[in-house]
Order: structure tokens, then C-alpha cells, then sequence
């Protein structure tokens, strides 16, 4: 079949809408990120589509060992969500009612609501100020009989510190989770994420370094778990289709209550052709912000985060802190006026209205909260230019004179 010919294809992200008729165009409006669709990544996607499987085919497989290599993790399991890569995590570690799991503040809520999937309980640590990342002395003061699992947060794309949190872990028996979403190809002493962690969870959102339009992965060393959680996303029923038909078989039985979590072929083959360049794409990230980095350090007002010297940075985001004397906000409005799509990432978890309405309350963690009214996230995408960096520099420059 044959596909037109289409150098690359570059669509704003649809939940960052371009800007309203009478405000800066939308050809020129420069979102906080931006996926890329090439030739092979159409080609791939339409070759999946004239096949003979459409989902729980061969190219799943496939995607997940080459996800794992890229990795170094022994296991790969592809799921429809990073979402779903939570859930499945805490059902491998055996998280359930009357437990607690241990999640950062300033995080995405799917990080602290996969506990709730399965009972549990959500205890928010602070963050280190200079990095938004989880706080292990913070998370030493939260744990308790109850405390199960803790989710480490690779927030913006650096790692957390894992060794310290192992420390607090492995003798009390607690299992530690990755949040690995934000981080693809970061490091951690000379560790790949993916193997920093029991089970890494990954995001393939258009946003985030390769896309499967949505998807998601664990990664992990533990055959077990692994088997556990391809079950768990297959209704709990320890055969799928594609196996039953190979071995001629029509039996299969329903181990556990499991979800839909399955993960189709045609989005696989968009994620192995996306695979082929994911270095390319981590490597364009890091000289972004190594421009914005250049730049800020003539702007002493605007404050990048700090990175830590023994790792390495997928950067996913690129996020500044403000003084707490300029309104974020004024400054957020200035920018997107200027059509430059910045974003915050994020408001503390338990200040949401669900979390709010289940007896959580402010002050819980006093860094995050004084961080989320500061924070600003700005754009960044492979395709970024240096001009577009500047652009970005000189808005924030007039936004916060």
C-alpha cells in the first residue's frame, strides 16, 4: 500500500489548544511540547494496519523486548497507559487494602492514584527544593507499619535518588516503584532508568520522548512480576488470543480480576519505529536546555533546577522557579499572550478537589506547596531551534522585568 509522501509531520499537542481567533496565530504559537511523525513512523503504523493482527499480535513482543534492551531491564510489559504501568506495578508488589504507598507531592495524580486502584493509601513526601524531586528524609518520616511501596518520581526527566531510598527500604521489606515516565534514557551512576527500581513505569503520551499515541511500559528484573502483570492487563486470564490460536487451543482460565489494559500492535509498530530515534530526540532535548541554561545565566531572577552531578537528564520538561515577588501567574499569562505555550507542572497532588475531599489538607508538605506557586514550565521539543529558545528567553526577560 502505498502512503504519501510526508516529511514530517509536527501537530500542537490537541489538550494545549492553540490560541483563541484575534491572539497570537497559531502557526506561531510554540507549545511546551510536540510529538514527531515521520515517514517510517507512518509506513510502520500502516503495515500493522494491513496484517493479520491488529492487537496482542507479534509486534507486541517485539516493542517490549526492544523497549527492555534499550533499557537494560531483563522484562518489558507494554500497556494502553503510563497510567496503567502504575496500576500494574502495585498489583505486582502486592499493594492492597490497609496499606500505605508513598508518593511525592508535586507529581502527576496518576502517580499517587494508583494506590488508591487497589485500596491502599496515598502519603505524600515532600520535594527537594532545588530539584522537585522526592525527598528521602521526608519520605524516612512517612513510613510506617502500614507503608508498602514507595514511587520514586523521575520528575522533569532526572532521577531520583534511588540508593538513598533503598536504604530506607529493602530492610523493612518495602518495595520501591519508579515513576520513570518523565526519564527514558536519563541515568542514575551510570544506571539506566528502567532498572533503577522493582518495577519502572513509562509513559508513550505525545508529549513525553516517543509516542504511541497513548501507552505505556513496566520494565523489570523479576520474571514473576512480569508474568503478573501481562495477565493483570489481560482481564487476569493467563492466556491471550494470539497464544490460544498458536497452540490450537480454545481453553483459558481467569487467574484474577484484571483490567483492559492491552497495548494494540498498530500502536507497538508506531513505538518500534519511534524507538529508532529516541537517542536522537533525548540528545536534541539536552542541547535545548543547555541553550536555555546559557540563557538564564544572564537572567540571575529566572532559576533553573538543579541537576545533580551523578546523573544524567532525559529532560522531558524544561521547568524554572520564579522569586516569590513575581506572580507566576502574571508572568504564565504574559507568555502564553506572547504565544508561548508555558505550563506548571504541578499543583501538589493532595490540593486537588478528590484528595481534598478525603480529609487531605494543605501544609502537608510545606517545600512543595511553596514550589508550585513559583514553578514554570517552558517549551521544549526535539524540533526546538535555537531561535525558538531565544524567543522563549526574551518573553520571559520582558515578562519578568
Amino acid at each position: 500500500m502505498r502512503v504519501a509522501s510526508r516529511l514530517c509531520c509536527r501537530w500542537p499537542m490537541p489538550d494545549r489548544a492553540p490560541p483563541e481567533p484575534g491572539s497570537v496565530a497559531a502557526s506561531t504559537f510554540l507549545p511546551y511540547g510536540r510529538q514527531e511523525i515521520g515517514d517510517a513512523d507512518i509506513k510502520a503504523v500502516v503495515e500493522a494496519l494491513v496484517g493479520n493482527w491488529l492487537t496482542t499480535g507479534p509486534r507486541v513482543a517485539e516493542f517490549e523486548q526492544a523497549f527492555a534492551r534499550h533499557c537494560g531491564a531483563p522484562e518489558g510489559v507494554a500497556v494502553n497507559s503510563g497510567t496503567a504501568a502504575l496500576h500494574c506495578a502495585m498489583r505486582a508488589v502486592g499493594v492492597g487494602p490497609g496499606d500505605e504507598v508513598i508518593a511525592p507531592a508535586i507529581t502527576f495524580a496518576a502517580s499517587a492514584n494508583a494506590a488508591i486502584y487497589e485500596g491502599a493509601t496515598p502519603v505524600f513526601a515532600d520535594v527537594e527544593p532545588g530539584t522537585l524531586l522526592i525527598d528521602p528524609a521526608s519520605v524516612a518520616a512517612r513510613i510506617t507499619s502500614r507503608t508498602k511501596a514507595i514511587v520514586a518520581v523521575d520528575y522533569a526527566g532526572q532521577p531520583a535518588d534511588y540508593d538513598a531510598l533503598y536504604a530506607l527500604a529493602k530492610a523493612r521489606g518495602i518495595r520501591v516503584v519508579a515513576d520513570a515516565c518523565h526519564s527514558p534514557g536519563a541515568t542514575y551512576k551510570g544506571w539506566k532508568s528502567g532498572t533503577l527500581a522493582d518495577i519502572s513505569c513509562f509513559s508513550f503520551h505525545p508529549v513525553k520522548h516517543l509516542t504511541t499515541c497513548e501507552g505505556g511500559m513496566c520494565t523489570t528484573g523479576d520474571a514473576e512480576m512480569a508474568a503478573h502483570m501481562r495477565r493483570f492487563r489481560n482481564h487476569g486470564i493467563d492466556s491471550d488470543h494470539r497464544a490460544r490460536e498458536a497452540s490450537g487451543a480454545h481453553v483459558y482460565d481467569m487467574a484474577e480480576l484484571g483490567y483492559n489494559y492491552r497495548l494494540p500492535d498498530v500502536q507497538c509498530a508506531l513505538g518500534l519505529s519511534q524507538l529508532k530515534r529516541l537517542n536522537g530526540w533525548i540528545a536534541a532535548r539536552q542541547q535545548v536546555a543547555a541553550w536555555y541554561d546559557a540563557a538564564f545565566e544572564e537572567l540571575p531572577r529566572v532559576m533553573p533546577l538543579h541537576t545533580h552531578a551523578d546523573r544524567t537528564h532525559a529532560r522531558h520538561l524544561y521547568v524554572v522557579r520564579l522569586p516569590p515577588d513575581i506572580s507566576r501567574d502574571k508572568v504564565f499569562a504574559s507568555l502564553r499572550a506572547a504565544g508561548i505555550g508555558a505550563n506548571v507542572h504541578y499543583a501538589p497532588v493532595y490540593l486537588h478537589s478528590y484528595y481534598q475531599a478525603r480529609g487531605y489538607r494543605a501544609g502537608l508538605c510545606p517545600a512543595a506547596e511553596q514550589a508550585s506557586r513559583e514553578i514554570l514550565t517552558l517549551p521544549l521539543f526535539p524540533a526546538m531551534s535555537q531561535a525558538d529558545v531565544q524567543r522563549v528567553v526574551e518573553a520571559l526577560t520582558t515578562a519578568t522585568a
